[in-house]
């Protein structure tokens, strides 16, 4: 009987994870020919519905093409399943003889597939394969979907701060991470020199202060005329309440289906304007929220990542035939190797900034932050450094 796949892709989608989902499907066209190759429409949802789409059946042309689009082709969910519904997508993947559930995703769904495993006995093989653009999985250097995504921040920020020399203010750029900074750090990817921005970085790995904010925004203005501010969506307070519970009103607050506030709404941008105002009047001032459109931004699809994204792709089919398990995207001191590490290594962890990346005083990066950022996002243009 031939080898059954079945591969779904769980969370925010990302640049390249259908690289991942596509460099599955081929090695294990190449692995086990013959196989059947399923993939559920939205996640888990999908093989609790069965909903599929015939995977085996798709000319290679035609995945090669998905691989290079932006987005879940197979759709998404954020669906996190307890136990109940675990047992139903089980069944869900006994009905269709799996032998092997491949989910691509981040911390959550590799939590789903450790529960998948415990409950399925070892009768079939679990595989997560990464996928975030928070670069947030414990176990990994870093994750596919990440570089485009510290791209397209980096370019944004390294524009910006080109735009306000010419027209000096204050400018805040609001960037998607709820636990973990690396994306707002990215921000400073392609400095160019000691004045360029971004000036000032607020991550959620230190405690925010508004105070403290506008005196650094203060002190910025006097030694550089402008200020250019990378903040994470997910700041907290000392207290460790998010951000956006101490600026907006609960009445206008905003929860997913699983209690998470909604971190980089218009709310948050318009409450940083209002604190601007009244920490700086008459001070010009911008704030925008960058919200999906690092993520998957189809103009700055990085090569490296695309490849890296591949692999982990094939790699996860070779982790099905050793068991299951969890990809790792780990360092070797030249390049990123794939490796495979325990489910449990990674469900339900946040991988946070290292505390060596920071500066002590928390709103910049250090040397090691930088060099990592560096190494994997490199300038990829020659500024020509203006007069003002």
């Amino acid at each position: 009987m031939a080898t059954t796949f079945v591969i779904a892709q769980g969370g925010g989608p990302t640049a390249v994870i259908n690289q991942t989902m596509v460099g599955a499907v081929l090695d294990a066209r190449k692995r086990h020919p013959g196989a059947h190759i399923l993939g559920a429409r939205h996640g888990v949802r999908g093989i609790r519905d069965g909903d599929y789409v015939d995977l085996s059946a798709v000319p290679e042309e035609q995945l090669l093409r998905i691989a290079g689009t932006p987005s879940a082709a197979l759709g998404s969910t954020r669906d996190k399943p307890d136990a109940a519904y675990c047992d139903l997508v089980l069944a869900g993947l006994k009905k269709q003889g799996a032998d092997a559930f491949i989910y691509i995703g981040g911390n959550d769904t590799a939590g789903t597939q450790e529960i998948l495993a415990e409950a399925a006995g070892g009768s079939m093989a679990f595989v997560h394969a990464p996928k975030t653009i928070d670069n947030d999985l414990v176990e990994n250097d870093h994750t596919p979907g990440f570089i485009s995504a510290a791209e397209f921040v980096a370019g944004a920020f390294l524009s910006v701060d080109l735009d306000f020399r010419a027209l000096p203010g204050i400018y805040v750029g609001i960037v998607m991470g709820r636990h973990a900074g690396f994306l707002t750090a990215a921000a400073a990817a392609w400095r160019f020199d000691e004045d360029s921005g971004p000036h000032l970085i607020y991550v959620p790995e230190r405690a925010f202060s508004v105070p403290r904010f506008i005196d650094d925004v203060r002190a910025t203005l006097d030694k550089h005329k402008r200020c250019i501010v990378a903040v994470s969506e997910g700041v907290a307070t000392e207290d460790g309440r998010p951000l956006v519970e101490s600026l907006v009103p609960p009445d206008r607050l905003e929860r997913d289906a699983h209690g998470n506030l909604k971190l980089s709404g218009g709310d948050l941008g318009l409450a940083f304007e209002q604190a601007l105002r009244d920490g700086l009047p008459g001070k010009r001032a911008r704030v925008d929220t960058l919200g999906y459109m690092p993520r998957g931004n189809i103009a700055t699809i990085s090569p490296v990542d695309a490849a890296e994204a591949f692999e982990a792709g094939a790699f996860a089919v070779e982790l099905a035939g050793k068991g299951g398990g969890s990809v790792a995207l780990q360092f070797d001191g030249k390049k990123a190797v794939m490796r495979g590490v325990p489910l449990a290594s990674v469900a339900g962890k946040t991988r946070h900034m290292p505390d060596d990346f920071l500066l002590p005083d928390g709103n910049n990066l250090s040397d090691a932050g930088m060099a990592y950022l560096k190494r994997l996002a490199p300038a990829k243009y020659e500024v020509g450094k203006p007069f003002v």
